[in-house]
């Protein structure tokens, strides 16, 4: 949203300029504004200076009104003809576009008059890796419960939270991030249904990165910040760090045959690419991902995993997830057929 920002026609032209080399073509809003005129707007005021700028309290009422349908929608088509609901004995909902209490998740059982005493939790303000982080706690409850049948929704509206001061990270923010909702069910061994077999999981922290990439709370909105050292604190420790993950499961590098890496942004993809020396179209899922959705947070990474999974011809095929977050988080899995 130029008009926003209120930027010189040179500082303008340099936007545009980024906005082509992005890698995205297509992003998503539950916000209309962002392609109506300024006498069309629902979200911002109907001013030159969008004054009074949304507080956070209006944000979470658009939060609140258009995460739990998003959510339910994920979730019913990927269950449809798989898995009923009465099947579902967790649910852990993911999102850090939004919060009250109660919250997501209540509002996803509800809608989907999923088992009263299903048992919930909620993954929440831990970024682009979280939806790894709530594949692993459901592969634990799966490995602890034969009979259990984890349903996980991720959700973020991060365009919410567009801020108006002409910042890089705010401008970052804006250019990268979108709206969208994936959902996934896990289930143990023994279920009939045929999908990924989960092996190991892996993560770990750079410190030197935790200004690097953050996410916090303000009177007007989530403030997002996301250095331009991002792709190189990545170029530089995701090698070791892959082959650390691949080790703990008894594999080599040379043994991955997909790669599912979430596109934080085009030079991150890069920045991967470059590091683990990977050929051209190993990453295909990833940029095609970048490309029609932008970076939507948590959900992204499994729009990237839906995206491989028609190429997974076999029992030879091993997949290697990893995803970025604030901290400088880098989780990972392992997945096979």
């Amino acid at each position: 949203m130029l008009e926003g920002y209120a930027l010189s026609e040179t500082e303008a032209r340099k936007l545009r300029y980024l906005y082509h080399h992005s890698g995205i073509d297509i992003r998503y809003s539950v916000i209309p504004d962002y392609s109506r005129s300024i006498n069309e707007w629902r979200f911002y005021p109907q001013t030159e200076n969008m004054e009074p700028f949304p507080s956070l309290e209006h944000r979470m009422d658009w939060f609140t009104k258009h995460a739990a349908p998003l959510s339910v929608l994920a979730a019913r088509k990927c269950m449809e003809h798989k898995v009923r609901k009465e099947e579902i004995t967790h649910l852990i909902t993911v999102s850090c576009t939004g919060m009250s209490a109660p919250g997501l998740d209540l509002q996803v059982m509800d809608l989907m008059d999923l088992p009263r005493d299903i048992f919930r939790t909620s993954v929440n303000f831990m970024g682009c890796f979280a939806a790894l982080h709530a594949l692993r706690m459901a592969d634990a409850f799966c490995s602890k419960d034969k009979d259990a049948r984890v349903l996980i929704v991720c959700t973020e509206l991060c365009t919410l939270h567009f801020q108006r001061e002409a910042t890089l990270d705010n401008m970052a923010s804006s250019l990268l991030f979108a709206d969208g909702s994936a959902a996934v069910v896990v289930t143990g061994d023994d279920h009939p249904l045929r999908g990924l077999h989960l092996d190991h999981f892996h993560g770990e922290v750079i410190p030197r990165g935790k200004t690097d990439m953050a996410w916090e709370l303000s009177s007007s909105g989530f403030l997002m910040t996301l250095s331009g050292y991002v792709p190189d604190l990545i170029r530089e420790d995701i090698a070791p760090l892959v082959d650390r993950a691949v080790s703990k499961a008894g594999l080599q590098r040379k043994d991955i045959t997909h790669w599912c890496v979430h596109p934080g942004g085009k030079r991150i993809l890069e920045a991967v690419e470059r590091s683990l020396e990977l050929k051209d179209g190993e990453l295909r899922a990833g940029h095609q991902v970048l490309r029609h959705y932008g970076n939507m947070s948590s959900p992204t990474i499994l729009f990237v995993l839906r995206e491989l999974m028609p190429q997974l011809q076999g029992k030879g095929d091993r997949v290697f997830g990893m995803a970025f977050g604030p901290g400088l988080t880098m989780e990972t899995f392992l997945a096979s057929n």
